[in-house]
């Protein structure tokens, strides 16, 4: 399944990743890590101390890369209102859902706080990027109505998790879809609108 130029924690680490965003921290297995690998036991315990330090390590990179794709649209040229929208329409695998956003629904992780803080870091970094795009916006006059760039941000970020749970509720995209449209109709600015 991985390239054999990768080392042996590279496997390891991508390997949990996949099965993490898949089946969740329960259902990841020392022994379906090892497999989707293609390593043995002894080197999954030589490289980690164990199922926690490999899912952390493995969680922190999925943040990571989480992140980064954000800032790559929202950290963009562009208005306020086209790096929002570069940023809710940029190419995810809407039926697959979020890789970290789904880890919020394993009681495991939520559980632990070693494994919920990069979720937690990455969602809350996120949050404040976009409510910092959106105070741009709103400071330039590009966005205008009594808006809360805060409650924009957290909306923003809500209506995409939960487009991600709706589609993957029925199967199709559409919802997810839907609702990031209805949601940039009503951030467009007025000039868009008329």
């Amino acid at each position: 399944m991985y390239s054999a130029c990768m080392s042996t924690p590279e496997r390891l680490i991508e390997a949990t990743r996949e099965l993490l965003w898949e089946r969740g921290y329960v259902g990841t297995s020392p022994k379906a890590v090892q497999q989707a690998a293609g390593v043995g036991q002894g080197s999954m315990y030589h490289h980690f101390a164990g199922k926690p330090d490999l899912a952390l390590t493995a969680i922190r990179r999925t943040a990571e890369e989480l992140g980064a794709a954000a800032e790559a649209a929202l950290g963009g040229e562009g208005t306020a209102y086209a790096r929002i929208e570069a940023y809710l329409l940029r190419e995810r695998d809407v039926l697959r859902g979020c890789p970290v956003g789904r880890l919020t629904m394993d009681p495991e992780v939520i559980a632990d706080p070693a494994l919920r803080a990069p979720v937690d870091e990455v969602l809350g970094r996120l949050r404040a990027r976009l409510a910092e795009v959106v105070q741009e916006g709103l400071d330039s006059g590009e966005l205008s109505g009594p808006l809360d760039a805060g409650e924009v941000a957290a909306t923003i970020l809500a209506t995409v998790q939960g487009g991600y749970v709706l589609a993957r509720a029925t199967g199709t995209r559409d919802p997810f879809d839907h609702a990031v449209r209805g949601l940039l109709t009503l951030l467009a600015p007025a000039a868009a609108t008329a």
